[in-house]
C-alpha cells in the first residue's frame, strides 16, 4: 500500500472511498479539525449523504473550485491500514469493486447515529415502607451482584418477579434507574481459567498451536481429526493463548446452529460469552460487535464468514471449524471463500489461521502435502467414545415396496436402538416432502414460473417450493397441462415424506424433523438441537443441518437413505463432497461411551467413493482423488474461473457469450482456456436466462489480470450482467 500521511488537516484535499457503487474514490476537503487516515466520514454525493472512508490524498485531477468538504467524522475508530490492504487484495483477487468490499466491511447499521442508551438498574439509596417477598428478592438480587447494574429483564429473570416489581421499586427510590450506553465492552474471558483435561495427542497439538500463537506471525495449520477427536478442546487452548497475548480470536462456525453449543463451550473453558455475529444477531447488538471490536472491547468473536470484514484492533488468530464446508463460499454479490480469505487477512496482519476438519478440503490437504501448512493429526476419540462401525446396505437385495424408503434392514436395526432407550438418526439431503411432482396422466412435472427448475412439494407447508428463487404456490388439484384431476403424484422422498414413514413404521418413537427451512430462525434451530441433545427425541429425521458438528451424546445409529446421491452429475468435487458428508454423518454416532454403528444405503457398494467411505482410508481416497485432479489440471493443481452471464432475452446473453469466446486473446497468451458459452444447469432463475463460460489456466498463471483485459471490452447495455467466480465451487 502506497505510503500516505496519517493525518489530513482542515481544508486538505482527501480521497474518500464511499459505499456507492462508483468505479474510484472522490476527492473532497478535510472536515473542519482534519481527519485521520481510514476515519469513517460522512460526505456530500449529489443531493445525498453518503458513508465513507478516507483512503488516502486527494488525486487533485478534478476542478478544484467543485471539490466539496466532509460533512462530520462519524464517531468510531479509524479503520486500519491492515484491513484497508486486506479489502483491497481480496477484491483484486475475487475481480470485486473496492466499494462492494468497503460495504461488506460496514454491515452495521446506523454508525454515524449518536450512541443509543438503555435503561440499567442499581441498588437505590432508601427501604419501602412495605417490603414483599417479591420486592425482597429484588433487593436481594441486587445486593448479590456487588454493586452490578442490570437491565430490567435481566433483574426481572435474577429475582424471579415481573418487570412491574422492579418499575415499583424504582419509583419508590429503592432501585435507581439510570441510563447507560448500549455499545458497552464485553464481559472479559479469563485465558488462565483451567479447560478439560486433554489426551497425550490432544495435549501434544494444543502445545504445537500455542507455541505457534506465541510468535505473533503468521502461519496456518490444518488440524485433522476424526469426528469427535475433542478438535474444538485444542483450538480452545490456542484461543486462551492468543487472549493471553492481548490480541483478539476470531473462530468462524459453518452454520448458525452451532453457535448455541460452542458458546456454552466457551463460556465454560473462559468465563464469559463471546461476541457473536452472524444474521440471527439484532441490528443492535450488531452494532455493538463492530463498535467493541474496532475499540478492543471484544476479545473473542465467534460467527459466520462474513464476521472475516470486521474492523479488529489487534487481530491473532482465525479459527474456520469444518473448513471442507460449502457454506463458507459466497455465491451471490461478492464471490468469496471465507476460508481463502481468512488465510489472506492472517497473512497481512500477522495472525495464526487454524482450519479445523475431520474430512478437510482437497486444497488444504494438498497444501498441508506441499508444507503451506502445518498438518496435526488427531487419531482417537476423545475419552471412552470409539469410531463408528459402517455398513453398507445393498438395496439389491432389500425387499423394499415401490412407495418406501426404509430398507427391512436398517428398520430392524432403528428398531434395536428404540428399544434400548437410545437415539437414531435416518439423513437424506433433500428438503421438503418430495423433490418432484407429475401427472400420472401426460407426464407433466410441475415447475417453477420463474425458473427452469422443478418445485418441491413442502406438505408442512401445503406449498410447491422452488428451491432457486423461493418462489411458492398451492399445492393444485388439477395438472397445469392437462387439466385432469386427481392424478398427480409426488416422486422420490424429501425429508418430510422420510418422516411420514418413519412415523408409520416406528408410531411409539418421538420423531424430530431437522431442517433448515422448517424453522422461522436461527434461535428455533438451536433449541430444537438442544432439546434432542438433552433426549427429548428417540428418532431424528435430518438433512445436512444434522451433518455439521452437533454433539448429540445418545445418538448410536446413523442410517444413510440415499447414499448415492451425490455422486452423479458433472461436478468435480461430487466425489469429495460425497465422502465428506457420508464421513461427518457417520461421525454423529457414537460420541459417547456407547458403541455407534452407521448404515448406508446404496445401490453401488462396489463405488471406489462408497469403498472408500466403508474402509475409512482416507489417505487412500485423498491421493487417488488428488491423482485425477493433477491429470485433469483441475484445482487445487490449476485454476478456474466461472463467467455468469444474464438477462431476460436469451438472444442477447448468447450473443454476448460467444463474442467472449471468440475474442479470447489476452487469455490465451496466459495458456488459459476459454469453454462455452453453454447454458447453465439451471438455465433460467428469477426469469432471468443465464449462460456459462468456464475459464481454465495452469497453476500459478496470474489469471485474474487476463480476465480484467479479457472482459473489459464488453459493455453490459440494458439488463445483461456478469458475475466472475474465481474458483468456483458449484456450477448451477
Amino acid at each position: 500500500m502506497a505510503l500516505t500521511p496519517g493525518y489530513f488537516d482542515e481544508g486538505t484535499l482527501i480521497g474518500v472511498l464511499t459505499t456507492q457503487p462508483l468505479d474510484r474514490v472522490l476527492d473532497y476537503r478535510a472536515p473542519e479539525g482534519g481527519c485521520h487516515l481510514g476515519a469513517f466520514v460522512e460526505v456530500p454525493l449529489g443531493p445525498r449523504k453518503v458513508l465513507g472512508v478516507v483512503w488516502g490524498a486527494g488525486r487533485g485531477n478534478y476542478d478544484i473550485s467543485k471539490i466539496r468538504a466532509v460533512i462530520r467524522v462519524l464517531d468510531a475508530a479509524p479503520m486500519r491500514e491492515e484491513l484497508m490492504a486486506f479489502l483491497t487484495r481480496a477484491g483484486d483477487y475475487t475481480l470485486t469493486p473496492l466499494t462492494a468490499m468497503l460495504r461488506l466491511a460496514t454491515r452495521a447499521p446506523g454508525l454515524g447515529d449518536p450512541p443509543s442508551m438503555r435503561k440499567i438498574y442499581r441498588l437505590g439509596d432508601t427501604t419501602p415502607d412495605r417490603m414483599t417477598d417479591a420486592r425482597t428478592r429484588v433487593l436481594d438480587a441486587l445486593r448479590d451482584m456487588g454493586g452490578l447494574s442490570l437491565t430490567l429483564r435481566e433483574l426481572a429473570e435474577a429475582a424471579g418477579v415481573t418487570t412491574s416489581v422492579v418499575k415499583g421499586l424504582a419509583k419508590l427510590g429503592a432501585v435507581r434507574e439510570e441510563d447507560s450506553p448500549r455499545d458497552t465492552p464485553f464481559p472479559t474471558l479469563d485465558p488462565n481459567q483451567t479447560g478439560k483435561d486433554l489426551t497425550d495427542d490432544q495435549a501434544a497439538a494444543s502445545a504445537t498451536l500455542r507455541a505457534a500463537v506465541a510468535t505473533r506471525s503468521y502461519g496456518t495449520t490444518l488440524l485433522k481429526g476424526v469426528t469427535g477427536s475433542g478438535k474444538t478442546e485444542v483450538y480452545l487452548e490456542a484461543v486462551a493463548e492468543c487472549l493471553a497475548q492481548g490480541r483478539q480470536a476470531l473462530v468462524l462456525l459453518p452454520e448458525i446452529a452451532l453457535t448455541s453449543e460452542f458458546i456454552t463451550r466457551v463460556d465454560a473453558r473462559f468465563g464469559a460469552h463471546p461476541a457473536e455475529w452472524h444474521s440471527g444477531v439484532t441490528i443492535t447488538d450488531r452494532r455493538r460487535v463492530w463498535k467493541m471490536v474496532a475499540q478492543g472491547g471484544a476479545q473473542l468473536v465467534v460467527g459466520a464468514r462474513s464476521a472475516l470484514f470486521l474492523p479488529f484492533r489487534d487481530l491473532g488468530l482465525i479459527v474456520v471449524d469444518e473448513e471442507h464446508d460449502t457454506s463458507y463460499k459466497q455465491e451471490d454479490g461478492v464471490l468469496y471463500n471465507a476460508r481463502d480469505m481468512a488465510v489472506l487477512r492472517a497473512s497481512i496482519c500477522g495472525a495464526q489461521v487454524i482450519l479445523a476438519s475431520a474430512t478437510p478440503s482437497l486444497e488444504s490437504w494438498a497444501n498441508a502435502d506441499a508444507g503451506k501448512y502445518t498438518k496435526l493429526d488427531l487419531t482417537a476419540r476423545f475419552g471412552a467414545a470409539v469410531m463408528p462401525e459402517m455398513r453398507a446396505i445393498d438395496m439389491r437385495n432389500e425387499d423394499l415396496p415401490g412407495s418406501s424408503w426404509i430398507s427391512p434392514t436398517l428398520q430392524r436395526a432403528v428398531q434395536q436402538r428404540l428399544d434400548k432407550q437410545e437415539q437414531a438418526l435416518l439423513f437424506i439431503n433433500r428438503r421438503g416432502y418430495a423433490p418432484v411432482t407429475i401427472c400420472r396422466a401426460c407426464g407433466h412435472q410441475i415447475g417453477c414460473d420463474h425458473c427452469d427448475a422443478r418445485m418441491v412439494e413442502h406438505r408442512f407447508l401445503k406449498r410447491l417450493v422452488c428451491h432457486q428463487c423461493g418462489e411458492t404456490k398451492p399445492m393444485p388439484s388439477v395438472c397445469p397441462a392437462c387439466e385432469a384431476e386427481d392424478k398427480l403424484a409426488a416422486v422420490g422422498p424429501g425429508v418430510e415424506r422420510l418422516a411420514e414413514e418413519a412415523q408409520s413404521l416406528f408410531p411409539d418413537a418421538r420423531l424430530a424433523v431437522l431442517s433448515s427451512d422448517m424453522f422461522g430462525s436461527a434461535r428455533a434451530i438451536k433449541a430444537e438441537i438442544e432439546t434432542i441433545a438433552s433426549g427429548g427425541a428417540d428418532l431424528i429425521i435430518g438433512t445436512q443441518l444434522v451433518a455439521k458438528g452437533h454433539n448429540f451424546p445418545l445418538l448410536t445409529l446413523v442410517g444413510v437413505i440415499d447414499a448415492d446421491l451425490g455422486l452423479q452429475g458433472s461436478d468435480l468435487r461430487a466425489a469429495e463432497r460425497t465422502f465428506q458428508l457420508m464421513r461427518q454423518v457417520a461421525g454423529r454416532a457414537g460420541r459417547a461411551d456407547k458403541p455407534g454403528q452407521a448404515l448406508m444405503q446404496t445401490y453401488q457398494p462396489e463405488h471406489p467413493v462408497i469403498r472408500a467411505i466403508l474402509s475409512g482410508d482416507e489417505q487412500d481416497f485423498w491421493t487417488a482423488e488428488a491423482g485425477e485432479r493433477r491429470a485433469a489440471g483441475v484445482p487445487p493443481y490449476g485454476r478456474l474461473a466461472g463467467i455468469i452471464l444474464s438477462s431476460t432475452d436469451m438472444q442477447e446473453v448468447f450473443d454476448l457469450g460467444n463474442a467472449m469466446a471468440r475474442n479470447d486473446g489476452p487469455l490465451r497468451r496466459v495458456g488459459a482456456q476459454v469453454y462455452g458459452p453453454a447454458p447453465a444447469p439451471i438455465a433460467r432463475v428469477r426469469g432471468r436466462h443465464r449462460v456459462r463460460l468456464l475459464v481454465k489456466a495452469p497453476k500459478g498463471t496470474a489469471l485474474q489480470p487476463a480476465l480484467s483485459e479479457w472482459v473489459a471490452p464488453f459493455k453490459l447495455k440494458g439488463d445483461l450482467r456478469m458475475a466472475i467466480d474465481i474458483d468456483p465451487q458449484s456450477f448451477y
